[in-house]
């Protein structure tokens, strides 16, 4: 894994960190997004394996089934969040980590520009991962 370095805070104001490489293409991704006045608001980034654990075990004590949330939450060490390149995306007027979002100007102007950044949405509808739809959910990939 590349080094982690800070990116700022998310949307709740809590510090963010990225893999060094994806951190630069997320800064360009968001600029170039805002030159075509295009939000794009981070809701996470890396997480730890104890993070990952905690929100699985969070949806347990609610008396979610484990089936169920593992279609939401990949198990500990299985997340693209623990490699620092899997960002959890939103933008202003739509609920975050909602499927909302591909409704959005800005879902549609990622599907046309993420690719350039080396950034793409890998849990599409039917993906092969067995996880839900999450057009938020975006992974540098180069």
């Amino acid at each position: 894994m590349d080094e982690l370095v800070n990116v700022g805070p998310n949307l709740f104001g809590k510090i963010q960190q990225l893999s060094e490489v994806t951190a630069l293409n997320w800064e360009n991704l968001v600029n170039s997004a805002r030159k075509n006045k295009i939000s794009l608001l981070m809701v996470s980034g890396y997480r730890s394996f104890d993070y990952q654990a905690q929100l699985i075990q969070n949806k347990l004590d609610k008396g979610m089934i484990i089936e169920d949330i593992l279609k939401v939450n990949a198990p500990p060490g299985f997340s693209q969040h623990h490699a620092g390149i899997a960002i959890d995306i939103a933008t202003i007027g739509v609920r975050p980590l909602t499927e909302d979002f591909d409704s959005s100007l800005a879902f549609a102007w990622l599907l046309q520009n993420a690719a350039n950044f080396g950034f793409s949405m890998p849990y599409t509808k039917n993906n092969i991962f067995g996880f839900i739809y999450e057009p938020w959910h975006w992974t540098y990939n180069k």
